[in-house]
């Protein structure tokens, strides 16, 4: 039986902690799907599209990973995909209590249906997408954060 894991988020945009638990969470699947999360709530800087190809020159060609957008509940989308794994990261102790929520929540929707909590490589621990946006949008160096395309993306957007 094939081992497939929906690894969620925003991605807005994609970072090397990103990466980081991407790599780390083949380890635990033999499939892993990332999952950029279409929120209409939230008014994202680059479009689905461009996280989808941000992701994809990051990651590069590794055949156990896969690409998808979905919307509505994550519960619902691992069910559609045939995943029992939920990756998530935590980067500090307060992500802790609204991820603990969110997976017994997922659990209640989608009974075989695991969360598995990572914590990102030390020297990127602090690194969140938010904090990639705004040191690109004031001119920072956003390069040792993130691939190369995501850093081309954001001056683009940023500084054209």
């Amino acid at each position: 039986m094939t081992r497939i894991a929906v690894y969620p988020g925003s991605f807005d945009p994609p970072t090397r902690g990103h990466e980081d638990l991407v790599r780390r969470s083949l380890g635990l699947a033999d499939r892993l799907i990332v999952a950029v999360a279409v929120n209409v709530v939230k008014q994202p800087l680059f479009s689905v599209q461009e996280r989808l190809d941000m992701l994809r020159a990051a990651i590069g060609d590794e055949k156990r990973v896969s690409l998808q957008s979905f919307d509505g509940l994550l519960a619902e989308f691992a069910k559609r995909v045939g995943a029992t794994i939920i990756v998530r990261g935590l980067r500090a102790v307060s992500d802790f209590e609204y991820e603990f929520q969110m997976a017994l929540m997922n659990r209640q929707l989608h009974p075989s249906l695991e969360t598995v909590f990572l914590v990102p490589a030390v020297d990127l621990t602090y690194l969140s997408s938010s904090l990639v946006r705004e040191v690109a949008k004031f001119g920072g160096d956003v390069r040792p954060l993130v691939h190369p395309a995501v850093a081309d993306a954001l001056a683009r957007r940023f500084h054209s």
